[in-house]
């Protein structure tokens, strides 16, 4: 990609954000409905500006990781353990009581049981950008409301490292999967014991590091009194944490959460806030325009009925599932 056409994307992507947000947002479409509207215009599938997403898409997936490190920093340890009931009680039945209902109905559609329980485990996922954004901007995301969504997202975000191991496991007989690993993962290919030991050394580098090393250099930092150099720490910290995630197989988003958790404490969280929120609030918006941009929508138009009928029966499984989930004692 040349400089020219960098500077063509950018341009395309920002104006098209720039024109389709605030019309979404006065006809009560949303910031999120917006920016992907504007990626569906702007795509290959219809005014084709930008072309395929590519690497762009790549850089933009960035925001999400700014994003878990932001809503770390507002979620203490004490309030992530008050919070264990929402977690790994009602994420847990959510997950499991969506994955068995939409198991259950793959089963009547004729697909064999392994594939079913794989599509009701990856189905029964959520995005954890586009829901916290929709609750912010609906002012939900500190009520009870919010806090239960958050605590079912953050188990799904969670389970994500087991399900890369089990899924697997349910590939019909005579199927080979596909290679495993989140992006550059260095342990692709060793044994089991040996990428989990290596995951759970990275997230004790996050924790301690983030205890006992980053305070005396974010003190040593502010003391040169530079706001750029302050900005540019808090980046690096956030993209050498989403590095190591990635480089021992796990998700970088999880491990800003992480990192974000360990520094809730420290007396440079609210700077840390103000200097990275700018940039969340810029990547999110050309993540969702990226997504929109790769939507096929040849593929949408002709399974057009067929589409809707399965999101529709999609969205009213979830809602019994977590419906269940909620009255649950």
């Amino acid at each position: 990609m040349n400089a020219h056409s960098l500077l063509v994307q950018a341009l395309v992507y920002l104006a098209a954000g720039v024109v389709s947000v605030p019309i979404a947002k006065r006809l009560g479409l949303g910031s999120v409905l917006g920016y992907l509207i504007a990626g569906v215009l702007i795509g290959p599938f219809l005014l084709n500006l930008v072309g395929a997403p590519g690497e762009v898409q790549r850089f933009a997936e960035f925001g999400v990781v700014i994003l878990l490190f932001l809503i770390g920093l507002e979620v203490r340890p004490a309030l992530l353990w008050k919070m264990r009931t929402a977690i790994f009680g009602l994420g847990l039945a959510q997950l499991l009581g969506t994955a068995a209902l939409v198991a259950a109905a793959s089963l009547a559609f004729g697909l064999d049981w392994r594939v079913g329980a794989a599509v009701g485990l990856i189905l029964a996922m959520s995005s954890t950008a586009i829901v916290l954004q929709s609750l912010e901007e609906k002012g939900l995301r500190q009520g009870p409301v919010g806090e239960a969504s958050f605590g079912v997202l953050l188990f799904q975000d969670l389970a994500v490292i087991p399900l890369f191991a089990l899924l697997p496991l349910l590939a019909p007989a005579g199927t080979t999967p596909p290679a495993q690993g989140h992006g550059a993962n260095l342990l692709a290919g060793f044994p089991g014991w040996i990428e989990a030991l290596a995951q759970m050394a990275a997230v004790a580098v996050v924790v301690i590091g983030g205890r006992y090393l980053t305070r005396p250099i974010f003190r040593f930092i502010a003391a040169a009194r530079l706001r750029e150099i302050f900005t540019a720490s808090a980046l690096l910290l956030v993209v050498a944490v989403a590095a190591l995630m990635e480089l021992v197989g796990l998700s970088p988003a999880l491990g800003a959460f992480l990192a974000g958790v360990v520094l809730a404490e420290s007396e440079f969280r609210r700077e840390l806030e103000t200097d990275i929120e700018p940039f969340r609030g810029l990547l999110l918006g050309l993540f969702f325009i990226t997504v929109g941009a790769g939507l096929d929508l040849g593929l949408v138009r002709a399974h057009a009925l067929l589409i809707a009928g399965l999101v529709i029966g999609l969205m009213i499984l979830k809602t019994v599932a977590m419906y269940a989930a909620a009255r649950l004692p």
